[in-house]
């Protein structure tokens, strides 16, 4: 009697055990192939992904080390504009002809440098001063696209460890008022 007690105790403890071990093991499994498998999900990719079908200056160049990108939430900031912002700001002004233009809004850039400085794949957003979105005269967006696209000012970030540079993204609005470019963010 008190063996077969023991059994039933001991085939109780195996039977859990095994189940722990399979319900551990299935966890691991659907953790590598299902939870992060963006095929069937809304949002397939990482935040601030730009889609490359839809991007513009997308076939201008191509990417270093395999494709992958640095500051994807953020971009580039300050860091990335050559010399700084106070020279770009400066360029884009005695460029930029303003006398024919009268439209108010925000213009948004998204986009990648590559290793070699070169910028390339834009997402362009265009908005109303109230940040809704609105169409920009067209040929206001294509001139500061020009300008925003020219690699003479963007600089080639490098890894501090190994002074190995890198692809990032960038991201830069211009504030516009009557025609007139009054802000440039960040």
């Amino acid at each position: 009697m008190k063996r077969k007690k023991v059994f039933k105790i001991i085939g109780i403890v195996l039977l859990i055990i095994i189940i722990a071990i399979a319900g551990i093991i299935g966890y691991g499994y659907y953790y590598y192939t299902e939870a992060h498998n963006t095929e069937n999900k809304p949002y397939q990719n990482y935040i601030g992904y730009i889609d490359q079908d839809k991007a513009l200056l997308k076939d201008k160049y191509e990417l270093c080390e395999d494709g992958f990108i640095q500051r994807t939430y953020n971009g580039s900031a300050l860091e990335g504009y050559n010399i700084n912002k106070k020279h770009y700001r400066d360029q884009l002004f005695s460029q930029f002809n303003t006398n024919n233009y009268n439209d108010s809004g925000y213009l948004n850039f998204r986009f990648l440098v590559n290793c070699e400085g070169n910028a390339g794949w834009f997402e362009i957003i265009e908005m109303n001063l109230d940040l809704e979105e609105t169409p920009l005269n067209k040929d206001l967006v294509d001139e500061l696209l020009t300008f925003t696209s020219n690699s003479k000012h963007w600089n080639i970030l490098k890894y501090p460890k190994n002074n190995k540079p890198y692809n990032y993204y960038n991201y830069i609005s211009y504030r516009i008022e009557n025609g007139k470019i009054t802000q440039i963010i960040p």
